[in-house]
C-alpha cells in the first residue's frame, strides 16, 4: 500500500535485519523499527507493534531467521520456535509458520540454515500478499452484487455500506489485507462504497488503524463506537459485515477480536450477511471443539487506559476507569458457524459446510 506517495509493506528484510512499521504509534506517528534478534521480534509481536494473524505468522518466520543469524544450532532453533509460539497463543498462523520453519530447517546442516531461513520467510511473505490479493478478487463480487441490486431496484443513491470490526486490512497482513481486500478491490473498480469502522475497544485498532489506512487509500468511511453497529443494522444502514479472523475452525467457527460475536448476532437478527475473510493458513483443521481455542487474556491496563493526542498535539496516556476498579481484558471471542454466512478465502467463497472442499496441506496433517 502507498503511504505519503511511497509503497510500504508491513514487514521486510533490511540487510541482515528485519524492518517493521510500529503499529503502536499509528495513526499519530509513522515509525519504522529495525529488529535484530528473536527477542526483538518476540517483543514486537507481544506488544502488538506487529499484529494481525497473517502478519504475525510471517513475523514469526522472520523471528526464526533472526535467531539463526546468531546461533543456527538445533537447540537455538527449537528454543526460538517455542518462545515465538508463546507470544500470542490464539492466532493459528503464528504457530503454523514457526513450526513450518522448524520442520524445514532441522534436517539441514546448521551452516545452511540461515540462508534457507531467509528464503522461506520471504516466500511466506510473498504467499501472504498473493493470498490476500485473491481474497480481494473473490470478495469483490459480493459487494458488486449488492450495488447492482441497489441500482436495479432504483435506489436513490446506491452505495454499499459495509461494517467491519478491528483491523483486517493491509496493516494486519504483509500487504492488501483480508477483510479490507474486497473493499479495496471494489473501491478501485469504481463501486460506490462506505465503511462503518468499529472503534474496537480496548486497543482501538479500528479507530486508529483501519480508519487510518482507509483514509490513506481514499475509501469513504466513518468511525463508530462499538455499540453503534446494531443500531445501524436496525435502521437499514448496513448491507454486509466483513471481518477478519485469528483462527477459523474446519467447521466454520470464527475466532476474531472481542466484540465480533455481538456483531454477528445483530447481523443475523437483521438479515444481514456476515462474512469472515481469511487465508487458508488461518483455518485450524485440528480444531474439533471451539472451547479448545485458548483466548488470550491481555493486560487489564489496556482497558483502564487510553492513548491519544492532547490539545497540544503530544501523545499521551490517560486513565478512564476508577483507580480501585479491576478490569478484564479477553482479546478475542468466537462466533459460531451458524452465524457465519460464508468465509472468503484465496480459493473462493465457501459456506461453513463447504470448507471441507478447501485444499490445504494442514488439512490432512
Amino acid at each position: 500500500m502507498r503511504i505519503q506517495q511511497h509503497h510500504y509493506r508491513t514487514i521486510w528484510q533490511t540487510g541482515e535485519h528485519v524492518s517493521i512499521i510500529d503499529q503502536t504509534q499509528l495513526p499519530f506517528a509513522f515509525e519504522v523499527l529495525t529488529l535484530s534478534s528473536v527477542a526483538d521480534m518476540c517483543h514486537a509481536i507481544r506488544t502488538m507493534q506487529v499484529r494481525g494473524a497473517p502478519l504475525i505468522g510471517v513475523a514469526a518466520a522472520y523471528g526464526v531467521t533472526l535467531a539463526m543469524r546468531v546461533d543456527p544450532s538445533d537447540q537455538a532453533l527449537n528454543a526460538a520456535v517455542a518462545t515465538l509460539v508463546a507470544t500470542r497463543p490464539t492466532a493459528v498462523n503464528l504457530a503454523w509458520a514457526a513450526h513450518l520453519m522448524q520442520q524445514a530447517l532441522l534436517p539441514l546442516p546448521p551452516s545452511q540454515r540461515l540462508q534457507r531461513a531467509w528464503q522461506l520467510a520471504q516466500q511466506l511473505a510473498e504467499e501472504d500478499v498473493a493470498q490476500n490479493t485473491a481474497i480481494g478478487s473473490h470478495g469483490k463480487p459480493l459487494i458488486e452484487h449488492v450495488w447492482m441490486t441497489q441500482v436495479s431496484t432504483g435506489a436513490r443513491a446506491p452505495c454499499v455500506q459495509v461494517l467491519t470490526h478491528c483491523n483486517a486490512g493491509w496493516l494486519a497482513t504483509v500487504d492488501m489485507g483480508t477483510a479490507l481486500a474486497p473493499i479495496y478491490a471494489a473501491y478501485d473498480a469504481g463501486i460506490p462504497i462506505h465503511v462503518w469502522v468499529d472503534e474496537t475497544r480496548p486497543r482501538n485498532q479500528g479507530a486508529s488503524l483501519t480508519a487510518w489506512e482507509l483514509g490513506q487509500h481514499g475509501v469513504p468511511h466513518t468511525v463508530i463506537s462499538d455499540n453503534a453497529g446494531g443500531h445501524l443494522m436496525q435502521h437499514g444502514q448496513v448491507d454486509m459485515v466483513i471481518v477478519g479472523a485469528d483462527r477459523v475452525s474446519g467447521a466454520g467457527d470464527v475466532c476474531n477480536k472481542v466484540g465480533t460475536y455481538l456483531k454477528a448476532l445483530a447481523a443475523q437478527h437483521n438479515g444481514i450477511p456476515f462474512y469472515a475473510a481469511v487465508p487458508t493458513p488461518t483455518i485450524d483443521w485440528q480444531l474439533s471443539d471451539i472451547s479448545e481455542i485458548e483466548i488470550e487474556m491481555r493486560d487489564p491496563d489496556e482497558v483502564a487506559f487510553m492513548q491519544g493526542i492532547n490539545a497540544q498535539g503530544a501523545l499521551t496516556r490517560v486513565r478512564v476507569i476508577p483507580a480501585q476498579s479491576p478490569a478484564l481484558n479477553p482479546a478475542f471471542d468466537v462466533t459460531p458457524a451458524h452465524l457465519v454466512t460464508a468465509v472468503i478465502t484465496e480459493q473462493g467463497v465457501f459456506t461453513p459446510a463447504q470448507l471441507t472442499q478447501l485444499k490445504h496441506p494442514l488439512k490432512e496433517a
